[in-house]
Parts: structure tokens; sequence; C-alpha cells
């Protein structure tokens, strides 16, 4: 390809012009298959067109014929993990992060994609390993928790759920683990404390589950009334957001 060709085809690519991309991509790749900054620029116009299985075999090839070049590994991860290869993008991640132990960031991918393949146990093991690189990141804290959760370690998940909502006091997604994590550990009160609350602030189908969550966890330690009462959906929810309801 000729600086002038290159350049149109970057062009292409920074103007977010995918059709041109895919044009001019296949045209270098019919005269240089070993090209790879095309099969990468190509796999990037492919990915934005939805076109992901095609996209990851652009990318494979980018890896293949310049395997250290970080920004197609990094791709073809992200690929494998649009497309729901979860396991396959955790072992991308985990490399990656073998060449640069220091990259939180790879680190969490890898938990995040472990969790997702259902392999809570290997998540937690990259979530410890993110948490010790940067105790104060509250990603690593939530993916940490999440996996203990999973794993069905409440007390562990407590803690790291705890850490994850000091250091951003302001994420709900924290909080609504917080009170699973107490509901795990055998913390009833504060569990429905935090759905309660929870109720209140967020809005549409992340209101309504963690309303059923309330709802389950008052059933099951009211006793007989609260059985009752938690029988009327309506009823509950109006009770809940009222602030009418506790446990004790």
């Amino acid at each position: 390809m000729t600086r002038s060709q290159f350049e149109d085809l970057r062009g292409a690519a920074e103007r977010g012009d995918h059709e041109t991309v895919l044009r001019l991509s296949e045209r270098e790749l019919g005269e240089r298959p070993g090209d790879d900054a095309a099969h990468d620029l190509r796999a990037r116009a492919l990915v934005a067109l939805g076109r992901l299985d095609e996209a990851e075999r652009h990318a494979a090839d980018a890896v293949r014929l310049d395997p250290d070049e970080i920004r197609y590994r990094e791709l073809f991860a992200e690929i494998l993990a649009a497309r729901g290869a979860h396991a396959d993008a955790a072992t991308e991640y985990r490399d990656l992060a073998r060449n640069d132990p220091r990259q939180v960031t790879w680190t969490l991918a890898e938990a995040r994609e472990r969790l997702d393949s259902q392999q809570p146990d290997v998540a937690v093991e990259a979530a410890r390993r993110a948490v010790r690189l940067d105790a104060a990141n509250a990603d690593a804290q939530v993916a940490l928790a999440r996996g203990l959760v999973r794993l069905g370690d409440g007390g562990g998940a407590v803690t790291a759920a705890e850490a994850a909502v000091r250091l951003r006091a302001a994420d709900l997604a924290a909080r609504e683990l917080l009170a699973d994590a107490r509901w795990l550990a055998g913390q009833p009160v504060e569990a429905f404390g935090g759905f309660a609350s929870l109720s209140s602030e967020l809005r549409g189908s992340d209101r309504a589950r963690v309303t059923q969550k309330a709802r389950s966890l008052y059933r099951q330690r009211s006793g007989r009334a609260g059985r009752v009462l938690g029988a009327f959906g309506p009823l509950f929810r109006l009770a809940l957001r009222s602030g009418w309801l506790h446990l004790r």
C-alpha cells in the first residue's frame, strides 16, 4: 500500500466512513494479504457495522501477522467478548495482562469475562489480582464482590462491596451488590434497608428488580403477616417506597 493509499484508508476510518474502509481494505488485501494494518482497520469497520464473525477473522489475521501489537490483541479480545465467546475473551485478556502485569484494565476484563463464562472461581482469582494492583479501584472491588457472591462467600462479598461503595458512593449498582451480599451473609435487616432505599431511587426494570428482592426477603423474614402483605404486589410496593416497612 502506498502512503497516499494508506492515508486514504486511515482517513476513512477516522471519519467513520465504514463502507469506504471496507472498499479500500478489500482492494489492499487483494494485492497484499499480509498487510496487518489493513486487516485491523477492516475488522474495526466490520465491528461498527455489527458483522462480528467477519471482524473476528480479520482481527485474528492482524494478530497472527503482528502478535506483538497490543491494539490488535485488544480488538480481538473485545470482538470475542461481543460475540459471546467469553471464555476465549478471558484467555486473551489474561495473556495481555501477563505481558504487562501492572495493567489493571486487562485483569478486570478477564474477571468480567470469567463471570460471564460461568467460571466464578477463576473470576475471583483475577479480581483479587486487580485489587492487589489497585485497592482503590472501585471496579476491581465490584468484580471481586460479584465473583464472591457467585461462589456463596457472603462475608467476603460484603467486605469487597463495602469497599466499592466507599470508593463510589453514588454507584447504585454497587449499592445493590452490597445489599445482595448482605442478604447472602445473613444480614437481612441491612439488606432489606438497602433494597428499600434503592427502590425509591431506581426506575423501570431496575426498580422492579430491587423491589422484588425486597419483597422476597420481607416474606421470608417477617412471619405470616409479612407473607400476606407480600402477596399483594401493589400494596407492598406502596408501603416499601413510603418507608412503612422494616425488618427486625
